[in-house]
């Protein structure tokens, strides 16, 4: 059976820590390919510093190759980008596959929350990996409580990447390189483009 990862967020911008994530998942699930899925809105979070949706998948689009691939499914729904939605149309687009759904630390522990999650779990297994000391302990206890809820669920210990989006924008900004913490095509992008210099 074909497997697909999926890796959504804001991207805001995509970074280093994103595809060191999503790289390592995609080595240990065996995947054939890693979808990259920008928000056009985020519904968990305010973001008030959010570059307009064209450029940010045109970000993902420059960071992709390989068996990176960037999806504008989310872009062109327009409204909250709710990933139940989402997967029910991958799972419409890519009936045989297996789909893996890659979330950090802080997205997986607020799982239950989300919309639909009972959708999200018949249609995807759900992966996460930590970002702090205590955080492993944290998700294998959360992914117990998920399995009992009928998910299908993998935690692995793969090792942190300290790079944000936050961290980007600040350094961009501050006129300082980004140039450890974004791929070469995506740190040109932005500035090309003026990003997040206010």
């Amino acid at each position: 059976m074909r497997k697909i990862a999926i890796l959504g967020g804001t991207f805001n911008p995509i970074h280093n820590g994103h595809l060191h994530l999503a790289g390592c998942f995609a080595k240990l699930l065996g995947v054939q390919k890693v979808l990259l899925i920008p928000t056009y809105l985020p519904p968990h979070k305010s973001a008030p510093d959010l570059a307009p949706a064209r450029h940010r998948l045109a970000m993902c689009r420059a960071a992709a190759g390989g068996i990176f691939e960037a999806s504008d499914i989310e872009i062109r729904r327009r409204g909250p980008s709710y990933t139940s939605d989402t997967l029910r149309e991958l799972k419409a687009l890519y009936p045989d596959a297996e789909l893996y759904l890659i979330t950090g630390e802080d997205m997986f522990l607020t799982l239950t929350q989300w919309h639909e999650p009972e959708t999200i779990f018949s249609l995807a297994t759900v992966c996460a990996a930590p970002r702090s000391a205590a955080g492993l302990g944290r998700l294998l206890k959360y992914a117990q409580d998920l399995r009992r809820m009928g998910a299908r669920t993998r935690v692995e210990n793969i090792e942190y990447l300290p790079v944000s989006s936050t961290m980007v924008r600040r350094a961009v900004r501050e006129g300082k390189s980004i140039a450890r913490l974004v791929p070469v095509a995506v740190e040109r992008y932005i500035r090309e483009h003026h990003l997040y210099l206010r």
